[in-house]
C-alpha cells in the first residue's frame, strides 16, 4: 500500500481512505477495519493501527499524527563497536573488522551475535573435552588412544574437529579474510591463520601420513593438532561471549534513562475530560495532569497546583524542589505530594531526558577499543610471520635435503603454528578477568578493560558533590538555642511539628530526634505554608518552623539570629528558625554530611598528582563551603547535565586525561564522555551503567584502589604481550630451521604447538599474580 501524508486523517476519495495512524491508503469496503468517532468513520490498514486509534482517538482524529509523519526522522542506524566511524542504515558486518554492527540506540531485543556465539561456544567446548582426553588422557591415567588404537583415534579427532573448524569458527575466518581484503591485519588475521594452519596440517597428517619423513612419525602415525585448533576456538569464543555481554550491558545505561519517563500521560481535554494517552502521542500545548507519586511525562510548565518535585534522578540532588504555577518541570522527575496541571513545552527528542540519552549514546560510541594496542602490533607481526613462513618454505624447497617439499611444508606450518595468536589473544582478557575478581574483593567493580587502561593515565578527577563526596541523604546536624528554651525542648517540639510533613528536611529532623532518644509526639492544628515552613500546636504550645518569611509573617525579627544562621549556611547546611509561643527560640540545621573517608581519599589523590574538580548542581555557597573544607582545587556550581559533559570536553581540549566520579542521572553524559567513568554503587542505575568502574561501597577510597589496580593491570597486560611476542620471536626462527645447518635440529609442528602452549601458560600464570595484589 502507498503511504499518504495528509493533514487530515479523515480525507478520502470515493473508494479510498487514509489510515489516520500510519497514513496508508485503505480501500473502503464492507470488510474494512473501521471506527466511529465524533460522527466520522475512520478506516485502518491493520488491527495494530485500529488498536492504536482506539487507545487515543483524540490524537489521531485531530490529524496531529499526520503532522508528525511529515517531520519524522530516519529510522535506526547501526555502527561497529570497534570502529564507531562506520555507520549504516541497516544491520550487517563492519567492512574493516567483520564484526556485527549493533544499533546506535540499544533496544530490548536480544543480541543475535551473542546468542549465536554462545551456542557456538558450548558446542566447541563439548567437542574440546573428548579431544583433550584423546590426546592427553594418558597423562592422567586414561590412555584412551592406546585402548582404541592410533588410527581410529585420529579419525575420531577429525570427526570432532571438522564441524568446529568449518562451522563454529566460520565467523573467525570471515573476519580474518575481511581484515586481509581491507588491508587491516588484526587479531582475527592471526586467529584465522593459526587455526587454519593447525587444521590443514592435521588433515594432511591424517589422510596423507606417508608424505612426512620418519622424523615426524610418533608411534603408529604422524601427530595431529585437531585438539589445538578446537581448544583455541573454544577459548576465543569464551572471550568473545564475555565481551559481547559487557557490550550489551553498556546499553543498559540508555535503557535506564528511557525507563525514567512514564509510558502514558493523563491528557486533559478542553471539556475537562481526562484519559491516559500513550506518551509518544503527547504534543506541545497538551494539558496534562500529574498525580502525587507519578513521574512528570515531558518537559512542561506548571499551570495549576503546587507540589514538591523530586529531581534527584536528573540533578543528583536529594532535596525536592517546590513547584507552582509558572515554574518549569522536567520529564522523568517525580511529583511527590500535590496534584499538578502542566502544559507540555518540549516533547519527544526535544526533552532534557532525550537529550541526555543522546549524549550518553554518542559518548559511549566515541571510545576507542581496548584491543587497539594488540591490533596495532599485530598489523606488523602478522605480515612478518607470513613472510617468514614463505621464506622458510622457499629456502627448504630450494636448498633442503630430500624430500625437500615435505621439509618445506613442515617448516612453514611450524612457523605458523608457533606464531599462533592464542597467547596474544589471552594477554588482555585473562589479566582483566583476574583484575576484575581482585577489584570486586576490594569493592571496585570493573566494567571493561578500556576503563582500567585509561584509569592508569588519569591526571584530572571530576567529582559530584551529592552522593559522591557526601552521603546523599540529609541529616540533622545542629540545634541552637536562642533564648530560654533548651536545645532538647526545641528539637522535641520541632520534631513533633515536622512529623506531619512529608518534606525530606522534615524527615531528617524527625529521624535526628529519634537518634537522640527523643520520643516524637504529634502536632495539632498542623498547617504547611508553601515555600515558607510549617506551624501548629505541640503539647499545648504554639510552634512554627521555617525560613525568614514565615517568621516575618508572625512579626518576628530574625536579624539578630541571621549571623548564626549564616555561619551554618557557610558550612553547606540548611538553617531553619523555630518559634515557640510567638518568640524566636532556636535554629535547627540540616545538611547532607560529607562521607568520613572523603577528606583522606582526596589527600591521597592529591599526593598521586591528580587535580580535583567538583562539579555540582548545588548552589555556589554550599558548594564552595564543601570544597574549602576538603581542599578541592576547583569548583563548578549550578551545572546542568550538558555543563558537566562540556567540562569534560573542555579538559580534553587542554590535553587532560579525565576521570569522572558521580552517582546521579545528571552525571551520566559526563561519566560516558570521560576517559574513565567512576560511579558510586549507592547511586542511580544509569550512573553505574554509564561508568567503566563502579565503587561498590560508594567511597572515594575506591578511586585510590581503582588507580592502583589499573596501573598494576596494564603493567601485567604489557608483560603478557611481551612474553607472547618473545616466545614467537625466539620460536619462529627456530621453527623456520635456522638451527638445522649447525646442529641438525628441525622443529616439528608438535614442538611448535608445545612452545605455543608454554607461552599461553606463562601468560595465564603471570595474570594470576594479580590475585595477590595489595590494594
Amino acid at each position: 500500500m502507498d503511504q499518504i501524508v495528509g493533514k487530515d486523517a479523515s480525507e478520502r476519495s470515493s473508494d479510498h481512505a487514509v489510515d489516520p495512524v500510519c497514513g496508508m491508503s485503505v480501500t473502503i469496503s464492507p470488510d474494512a477495519r473501521r471506527a466511529d468517532y465524533d460522527g466520522e468513520i475512520f478506516y485502518f490498514c491493520s488491527d495494530k493501527c485500529h488498536t492504536k486509534f482506539k487507545a487515543d482517538p483524540v490524537y489521531y482524529a485531530s490529524g496531529k499524527a499526520s503532522d508528525r509523519r511529515m517531520t519524522s526522522q530516519a529510522g535506526a542506524q547501526y555502527t561497529c563497536p570497534m570502529h564507531p566511524d562506520i555507520v549504516r542504515d541497516e544491520p550487517g558486518s563492519c567492512p574493516i573488522c567483520g564484526m556485527a554492527l549493533e544499533p546506535m540506540l540499544p533496544s530490548d531485543e536480544p543480541s543475535q551475535e551473542l546468542t549465536d556465539f554462545t551456542r557456538r561456544m558450548w558446542i566447541s567446548a563439548a567437542a574440546a573435552v573428548p579431544l583433550v582426553i584423546l590426546t592427553m588422557g594418558e597423562l592422567v591415567g586414561l590412555p584412551v588412544r592406546d585402548w582404541i588404537g592410533h588410527q581410529l583415534a585420529t579419525y575420531v579427532e577429525f570427526a570432532l574437529a571438522t564441524p568446529i573448524v568449518l562451522w563454529a569458527a566460520k565467523p573467525f575466518f570471515e573476519r580474518g579474510w575481511a581484515s586481509i581484503m581491507n588491508r587491516s591485519p588484526n587479531m582475527w588475521t592471526l586467529i584465522a591463520i593459526g587455526v587454519g594452519a593447525a587444521y590443514i596440517y592435521s588433515l594432511v597428517a591424517t589422510f596423507l601420513p606417508g608424505v612426512f619423513p620418519e622424523v615426524y612419525r610418533m608411534g603408529a602415525g604422524v601427530g595431529t593438532y585437531f585438539e589445538a585448533a578446537v581448544v583455541i576456538i573454544t577459548l576465543i569464543f569464551v572471550g568473545q561471549v564475555l565481551e559481547l555481554r559487557a557490550r550489551e550491558r553498556t546499553g543498559d545505561a540508555i535503557r535506564a534513562l528511557l525507563d525514567l519517563a512514564p509510558k502514558t500521560a493523563r491528557r486533559i481535554l478542553p471539556d475537562g475530560t481526562e484519559y491516559d494517552a500513550p506518551l509518544e502521542n503527547i504534543v506541545e500545548g497538551d494539558r496534562l495532569r500529574v498525580r502525587p507519586g507519578d513521574a512528570i511525562p515531558v518537559d512542561a510548565t506548571v499551570m495549576d497546583g503546587t507540589s514538591s518535585i523530586d529531581e534527584s534522578m536528573i540533578t543528583g540532588e536529594p532535596l525536592p524542589v517546590e513547584k507552582g504555577p509558572g515554574d518549569t518541570v522536567t520529564g522523568g522527575t517525580i511529583n511527590k505530594n500535590g496534584s499538578l496541571v502542566i502544559e507540555a513545552a518540549r516533547v519527544g527528542a526535544d526533552t532534557m531526558l532525550s537529550q541526555i540519552v543522546e549524549m550518553v549514546s554518542n559518548a559511549r560510541r566515541s571510545r576507542a577499543p581496548i584491543q587497539g594496542l594488540a591490533d596495532k602490533v599485530s598489523s606488523y607481526f602478522v605480515p612478518t610471520v607470513v613472510l617468514i613462513a614463505l621464506l622458510a618454505f622457499v629456502a627448504w624447497l630450494s636448498f633442503g635435503p630430500e624430500p625437500a617439499l615435505v621439509f618445506a611444508i613442515a617448516s612453514a606450518v611450524s612457523v605458523l603454528i608457533i606464531a599462533c595468536p592464542c597467547a596474544l589473544g589471552l594477554a588482555t582478557p585473562i589479566s582483566i578477568t583476574t583484575a576484575a575478581g581482585r577489584g570486586a574483593q576490594a569493592g571496585v567493580l570493573i566494567k571493561d578493560a578500556e576503563a582500567l587502561e585509561r584509569m592508569a593515565k588519569v591526571d584530572t578527577l571530576i567529582v559530584d558533590k551529592t552522593g559522591t563526596l557526601t552521603e546523599g541523604k540529609p541529616k540533622l546536624t545542629d540545634v541552637a538555642a536562642l533564648g530560654d528554651e533548651s536545645e532538647e525542648t526545641i528539637l522535641t517540639l520541632a520534631a513533633a511539628l515536622e512529623k506531619g510533613s512529608e518534606h525530606p528536611l522534615a524527615e531528617a529532623i524527625v529521624e535526628g530526634a529519634k537518634e537522640k532518644g527523643i520520643k516524637v509526639g504529634n502536632a495539632e492544628n498542623f498547617e504547611a505554608v508553601t515555600g515558607k515552613g510549617v506551624r501548629g500546636t505541640v503539647l499545648g504550645r504554639a510552634v512554627a518552623l521555617g525560613n525568614t518569611a514565615i517568621m516575618r509573617d508572625m512579626s518576628l525579627d530574625t536579624s539578630a539570629a541571621e549571623e548564626a544562621a549564616d555561619v551554618l549556611r557557610a558550612e553547606g547546611k540548611t538553617a531553619m528558625f523555630v518559634a515557640i509561643e510567638g518568640k524566636l527560640s532556636g535554629i535547627v540545621a540540616v545538611a547532607d554530611p560529607i562521607k568520613e573517608s572523603t577528606a583522606e581519599a582526596i589527600k591521597v589523590l592529591h599526593e598521586a598528582g591528580l587535580r580535583i574538580i567538583m562539579a555540582t548542581g548545588d548552589n555556589e555557597r554550599t558548594a564552595r563551603a564543601v570544597a574549602q573544607r576538603l581542599g578541592i582545587d576547583e569548583v563548578r556550581a549550578g551545572v546542568l547535565p550538558e555543563d558537566k559533559k562540556a567540562l569534560v570536553d573542555e579538559l580534553h581540549a587542554e590535553g587532560r586525561k579525565v576521570a569522572m566520579a558521580g552517582d546521579g542521572v545528571n552525571d551520566a553524559p559526563a561519566l560516558a564522555a570521560a576517559d574513565v567513568g567512576l560511579a558510586m554503587g549507592t547511586g542511580a542505575d544509569v550512573a553505574v551503567e554509564s561508568a567503566g568502574i563502579t565503587l561498590l561501597r560508594g567511597d572515594l577510597n575506591g578511586i585510590v584502589k581503582a588507580r592502583t589496580l589499573a596501573v598494576a593491570t596494564i603493567r601485567n597486560i604489557r608483560q603478557n604481550l611481551f612474553w607472547a611476542f618473545a616466545y614467537n620471536t625466539l620460536g619462529v626462527p627456530i621453527a623456520a630451521g635456522v638451527l638445522y645447518p649447525v646442529f641438525g635440529l628441525l622443529m616439528s609442528p608438535m614442538i611448535a604447538a608445545a612452545a605455543m602452549s608454554l607461552s599461553s601458560v606463562s601468560v595465564i600464570a603471570n595474570a594470576l599474580r594479580l590475585r595477590r595484589l595489595k590494594l
